[in-house]
């Protein structure tokens, strides 16, 4: 069976409760044999990053900027894009589907970009009511509900 790539999608700074939330989010996609992906730096990144880390997962790290080494200590495979924000558009390109924990206008714009190109958004205490945003309580739900689209999308795709 092929694995899901999942993109945690957030803040670069949050709060601790969300920091744990993201943590939570990282090792229930871990616990499902999926690569986490996300931008590689701090916040919701490198949380979602440690709890992956923490329970023997993959992760990928797509920078905004030129250097490798600014990736956060949990990322496996660092891609340094020099890309700044744009680096959003290979976030989710890359993503079988979207994780968005809180988050702010970057991680809005992620959001927008991954529903234009039909891939599966759900969001965990977001901010925004976006219409085709699947809303979950907890991270088990948000990984499960991710991941089922993700099998659905690949059951309807033509071989």
């Amino acid at each position: 069976m092929q694995r899901s790539f999942l993109a945690v999608v957030g803040a670069g700074s949050c709060s601790d409760s969300v920091e744990d939330l993201a943590a939570e989010v990282g090792r229930e996609i871990a616990r499902h044999d999926a690569v986490l992906i996300c931008g590689g730096l701090g916040g919701v990144m490198a949380a979602a990053a440690r709890g992956a880390k923490e329970v023997g997962g993959f992760t990928i790290g797509i920078l905004p900027g030129a250097c490798s080494r600014d990736a956060n200590v949990y990322i496996d495979f660092p891609v340094a894009t020099n890309m700044g924000q744009a680096r959003n558009a290979i976030i989710v390109q890359t993503a079988d589907a979207l994780i968005a924990v809180d988050g702010g206008y970057g991680t809005l714009s992620e959001m927008a970009l991954a529903l234009k190109i039909g891939k599966p958004v759900v969001a965990i205490q977001s901010r925004f009511a976006i219409p085709g945003v699947q809303a979950a309580r907890t991270p088990s739900e948000a990984v499960s509900i991710a991941l089922a689209a993700c099998l659905s999308l690949r059951e309807s795709s033509p071989p």
